[in-house]
């Protein structure tokens, strides 16, 4: 079977249940935003992967996190389906984040300024998957207003994961022993 299907070459594409969407609709923008979110975190990943046994909490950190982006994906897709299955994200997976903030919180200490985006590799890529995962809440955020708010808990969700993304960042930097740079504004 061919990848492709010449379905989408007129700017639209169907989901389950025979509903059509425009590539550039508020659903269609908030799954493409999950998907690059993804791709991020897939990037961070190997970066953390590969690097001494001081980031082992940021790749463990991050491990579970595809695959709920995909659960959240699937979830939206369904949404309207007859047969819509229920979202296997729970709120368990917030709780989880939030602990691993804590933990890194513990280790990084409290901010007392603004910091720029940046240090070694690994932060970098984690800044910038941050800021993707900001863009996917907004996204979300957008389709919800159009009517079709996203199932609970995936806001919550979103936003817990991009602070986690931010203390994700900053544990990495202090990990490499790289100083985090402050804001002069």
């Amino acid at each position: 079977m061919a990848i492709y299907t010449k379905t989408g070459d007129d700017g639209f594409t169907q989901w389950p249940g025979g509903r059509r969407f425009r590539k550039n609709e508020p659903p269609l923008e908030a799954l493409g935003c999950l998907d690059e979110l993804n791709a991020h975190l897939g990037w961070c990943l190997q970066a953390a992967a590969r690097t001494d046994a001081a980031q082992r909490e940021i790749a463990d950190a991050l491990a579970p996190l595809q695959s709920e982006l995909l659960t959240i994906g699937a979830t939206l897709v369904a949404q309207g389906a007859e047969d819509r299955p229920a979202s296997r994200l729970g709120e368990s997976a917030v709780t989880r984040m939030e602990k691993q903030i804590d933990s890194a919180w513990a280790k990084t200490g409290e901010l007392t300024h603004f910091i720029l985006p940046g240090g070694c590799e690994l932060a970098c890529r984690l800044h910038v998957a941050r800021t993707v995962c900001r863009r996917a809440e907004r996204a979300m955020v957008a389709l919800a207003e159009k009517g079709a708010p996203p199932p609970a808990p995936v806001l919550g969700y979103l936003n817990r994961l991009s602070d986690l993304l931010f203390a994700l960042a900053r544990l990495a930097n202090r990990n490499a022993g790289v100083s985090e740079t402050t804001w002069q504004g």
